[in-house]
């Protein structure tokens, strides 16, 4: 049985994150490993749903084209380290949400011809992409209230998703919902790298990546979004924090080129089996 929340938890936390939601904080270095955060503190909504909702129909016509350009083509070697990941662990259902216009789920749908692959995304236009593609299953959903059934899929992958989602613990939670006992969760994901490339890339971030996306997408606005948003998402030992804290276990973080983006792989927790005191296993993913 999980420990109990202590009330006395939160005196660990820095004075600023015990009174102020975590998703609106941008220092998440800080984040201490505990076994209840989640359950103790508010984590408020980062993203309000119809902003970012309207925010990717508007560039879903120019969204690959901005993502080659601006990462300088290496989101293509982000992706294949992905599809390798989620390619090795052999799954025969695997749900790719917030799919967007589907790039992930096409790849992995190649390397696992015997997968069923998902595609899942509250954004109809950007879909419609993965559709014209060649993404066969796709599915409008809401990734807080996902209409599935409890443990439909061996594995569920969420590229540069999880950090626009209203709620990183809720949509983690209901991920575990979905997951099979001891099923897979790989997350990739935007993060800050260390020195010294930090200082250079927060200056293309916040400065020359919106000049660039305004003259490609015409939507300089929803590429000042996106360098806000990495600021604030948690990375590292504080992601791996929030994954296990929301029903995962053997969280792992695998930095790609620096640090700029972080591959996040873990197991669904499975439930304990086995007579009382005869020792009860745990089915192992």
């Amino acid at each position: 049985m999980a420990d109990a929340p202590q009330k006395n938890d939160l005196a660990i936390l820095p004075t600023e994150l015990s009174c102020r939601p975590l998703g609106s904080h941008r220092d998440w270095s800080r984040f201490p490993d505990s076994r209840n955060l989640a359950a103790q503190v508010d984590f408020t909504a980062l993203q309000e749903p119809k902003f970012v909702h309207s925010l990717f129909s508007s560039i879903a016509g120019r969204y690959d084209l901005a993502n080659h350009l601006l990462s300088g083509g290496l989101d293509f070697l982000w992706r294949r380290r992905a599809t390798a990941v989620a390619a090795s662990w052999h799954p025969s259902s695997l749900l790719d949400l917030a799919t967007g216009s589907g790039d992930l789920a096409l790849a992995i749908e190649r390397a696992c011809p015997a997968c069923q692959v998902t595609g899942a995304d509250f954004c109809e236009p950007m879909l419609e992409r993965a559709r014209a593609k060649g993404l066969r299953r796709t599915i409008v959903a809401d990734a807080l209230r996902l209409p599935f059934p409890d443990c439909s899929y061996d594995a569920v992958t969420v590229a540069f998703g999880l950090r626009n989602m209203e709620s990183w613990p809720g949509a983690l939670r209901e991920i575990a919902r979905v997951l099979n006992p001891g099923g897979r969760l790989l997350v990739l994901d935007f993060s800050l790298p260390g020195r010294p490339l930090r200082g250079p890339y927060r200056f293309y971030l916040h400065r020359i990546l919106p000049l660039i996306a305004g003259v490609v997408t015409r939507e300089k606005t929803a590429y000042q979004y996106l360098g806000k948003s990495i600021e604030r998402f948690p990375a590292g030992r504080a992601m791996i924090a929030l994954i296990e804290e929301c029903g995962f276990r053997g969280a792992a973080c695998e930095p790609l080129t620096g640090g700029i983006v972080s591959l996040y792989t873990a197991s669904k927790d499975a439930p304990v089996t086995g007579a009382p005191g005869a020792g009860a296993s745990r089915r192992e993913g």
